[in-house]
């Protein structure tokens, strides 16, 4: 009879645990649907006035699909993106070079000081991790005027040819990655931290030399840290706007994030809405296309690189 009554015992057990857990499950489910909600409204809402052809001046209401829909405005945009005689071509070119190069440059110096400071003891190394936390504490725009003055001193002067490095993608190239790097280093040196050492020793007895177990084995098992670095640091340059509204001038210089400035009026009434989404869906695009390729390594790295140091 005992044994009759706990195998009685066991399905109300778990009708009341399914019970209890449905209740649970539908309270998370609608703070999801909350979330999703005001994540998702503001993007329908620009892909629809990206397709009014009425040019509203003060857009306050929402019309999935706006009467007499149309890829008007995405038309105007790539025909002529500003009043500056620069192609959307020229700006997304510009885009794109600086994000690789913002890029590439913190995760290669990244990856070797975080290397240096998860793998090797060596005097100050805490002191100097501190320094590294302390800059992401701050902002970026307060490096703003040194910047300027220090990239406005390097010029080369040689007859008809002039080079100004702050008037320069290179120049703002350098101020970004100087600004990425201390979080590349951060992040990167937690990952490396959760490797175990004794692979690089076993690839050192096999007879593998520090640079080929760097390369090797540390690159490899890294590569969700390195993901998500190498993503961040595109995103940086892409995205990119004080820096290079400060320290450009010459329209062939400039990139998407000025052009898509450029088209806002004085005013909100100024501002022509249905190019300016057109403009913006145009500049994200690219950004979500990385970030959907590399979304398995930068979930992972995100994950782990931030936990240890």
């Amino acid at each position: 009879m005992s044994s009759q009554a706990m195998t009685l015992a066991v399905p109300r057990r778990r009708r009341a645990f399914f019970r209890a857990g449905w209740g649970k499950q539908l309270m998370l489910q609608a703070v999801l649907v909350f979330i999703s909600f005001t994540v998702l409204f503001p993007l329908v809402w620009v892909v629809s006035m990206s397709l009014d052809p009425r040019n509203i001046s003060r857009p306050t209401e929402l019309t999935l699909i706006p009467p007499g829909a149309s890829l008007q405005a995405y038309q105007e945009v790539i025909e002529r993106p500003t009043s500056n005689p620069v192609t959307l071509f020229q700006l997304a070119f510009n885009s794109f070079g600086l994000a690789m190069g913002v890029s590439l440059g913190s995760l290669g110096l990244g990856v070797l000081a975080a290397y240096a400071f998860s793998r090797f003891h060596f005097p100050a190394r805490r002191a100097l991790m501190i320094a590294i936390v302390a800059v992401l504490m701050v902002p970026s725009v307060a490096a703003l005027a040194p910047l300027f003055v220090f990239l406005n001193k390097i010029q080369i002067s040689s007859g008809d040819f002039s080079f100004n490095l702050r008037n320069s993608l290179l120049g703002v190239g350098l101020a970004l990655t100087s600004g990425a790097l201390p979080f590349a280093i951060w992040n990167l040196k937690g990952y490396i931290d959760t490797i175990p050492k004794e692979l690089e020793e076993a690839a050192s007895l096999d007879g593998a030399s520090p640079t080929q177990t760097f390369l090797r084995i540390m690159l490899p098992l890294a590569t969700p840290a390195l993901a998500v670095t190498a993503f961040l640091g595109f995103l940086t340059g892409w995205t990119e706007f004080v820096m290079s509204w400060q320290f450009l001038t010459n329209p062939e210089n400039f990139t998407l994030a000025m052009a898509l400035w450029n088209i806002t009026g004085q005013y909100a009434g100024n501002t022509p809405w249905s190019k300016f989404s057109a403009m913006a869906i145009i500049v994200a695009l690219p950004v979500s296309v990385v970030y959907l390729s590399l979304q398995k390594y930068i979930v992972g790295g995100l994950t782990v690189g931030g936990v240890k140091g």
